[in-house]
């Protein structure tokens, strides 16, 4: 990546070159090999594996070899509580549900709420109440109460905590700084988060007292907190945890940039009204198709550039045949970019509403969640 294109965390900047990041972060390509590795086990495969929007891993085919021996492997993944969840976190999440369904996989669900309590210029109490929040469109989800394990990063600080400063101690300023851009003006809680994130990964190993694998499915900006952790991980006498990359998910101001709870004119989030979604795809979601229709008809659109289309492709059109017609349509001129984002917005508005049903009735499931030990 060039100096101009950062990709982490707490700030991605410029376009995103994924085969770029590859060969800078390390990782390795997901291809027919390891998809059709995955499908063995599955017997059908996840859309977002079949359209390259989880593109690339770390030790997968390990993980996988572990699995065929009867090692079970558990899911890692979370969220930062912060404000309102978006479609970005629900993709991945949703994917993560099919890899519990379809492994049988215990999931620790961590909520960084330090993270953001450190990071946000938000208080205490405003994390908190965004935690409980975030909790009920986790649950309205589906992940199996009985394999799922909520873990908040204050509420369990005492199990936390004895760990992260372990892996703390192998972790230099001079890494943090490097990794993250951070400069003497960073908060020092900030410099020891990615110890308390590390943690989760190794949590099930720590208390069944043997090595348990681990599975994180992450978006791509994560990684750089894994890519140290990973380092530290062996030198305590665990395994590396396995991770698979998804591509972040766009903006609706376009394909360059990426939704983020920080932007809430451009944000679609999991509560939106269906007005609210219409107005937002309406007036923000960027065009792939030509300037008047007339040279539409004749020219044909950009799918690659469409946001309707691609908020398709990434998640919402299940159906691979339905969505290459939709590409050779809107190609081809014959359906209008107008057309496009009605499609698009009906799509979303049947997915909010059947999750904001599920979602109500998470209230009285929380408890059930929260890791016991």
């Amino acid at each position: 990546m060039s100096n101009k294109n950062i990709v982490n965390p707490y700030e991605v900047k410029g376009k995103v070159d994924y085969n770029g990041l590859i060969h800078e972060f390390g990782l390795e390509k997901i291809d027919e090999k390891v998809l059709n590795r995955i499908q063995n086990h599955t017997r059908d495969l996840h859309q977002m594996l079949k359209r390259g929007i989880i593109f690339a891993h770390r030790d997968l085919n390990w993980i996988l070899d572990e699995y065929e021996k009867g090692n079970k492997f558990f899911l890692y993944t979370g969220c930062g509580p912060s404000g309102p969840i978006h479609l970005g976190h629900l993709q991945m999440w949703y994917f993560t549900k099919w890899l519990q369904d379809k492994f049988d996989c215990e999931l620790y669900f961590q909520f960084t709420d330090d993270e953001k309590f450190l990071y946000k210029n938000l208080s205490y109490e405003e994390i908190q109440k965004w935690t409980e929040e975030n909790m009920l469109d986790v649950i309205a989800i589906g992940f199996n109460p009985k394999k799922t394990h909520f873990i908040i990063d204050t509420k369990h600080a005492g199990l936390l905590y004895p760990e992260a400063i372990k892996i703390a101690k192998k972790i230099t300023f001079s890494t943090i700084k490097s990794s993250f851009g951070f400069t003497d003006s960073n908060n020092i809680g900030s410099i020891f988060y990615t110890s308390m994130q590390a943690v989760p990964a190794i949590l099930p190993s720590v208390l069944k007292k043997k090595n348990v694998p681990c599975l994180i499915p992450l978006g791509v900006d994560q990684d750089p907190h894994f890519r140290i952790a990973r380092d530290v991980f062996p030198k305590l006498g665990f395994y590396k945890p396995a991770i698979l990359h998804k591509l972040m998910f766009p903006s609706l101001t376009g394909m360059n940039n990426v939704m983020s709870s920080s932007k809430g004119s451009v944000l679609i989030t999991a509560r939106d009204s269906p007005s609210e979604v219409k107005k937002k795809i309406n007036k923000y979601a960027f065009s792939g198709g030509q300037a008047t229709m007339e040279e539409h008809k004749k020219k044909g659109g950009n799918p690659e550039i469409d946001v309707s289309f691609q908020y398709l492709k990434h998640f919402f059109e299940e159906s691979d045949e339905r969505l290459n017609q939709l590409e050779k349509d809107y190609t081809s001129g014959k359906i209008s970019t107008g057309e496009m984002k009605y499609y698009t917005i009906e799509k979303i508005n049947q997915f909010l509403k059947e999750h904001q049903k599920r979602r109500e009735s998470a209230k009285s499931k929380i408890s059930k969640y929260f890791l016991k030990y």
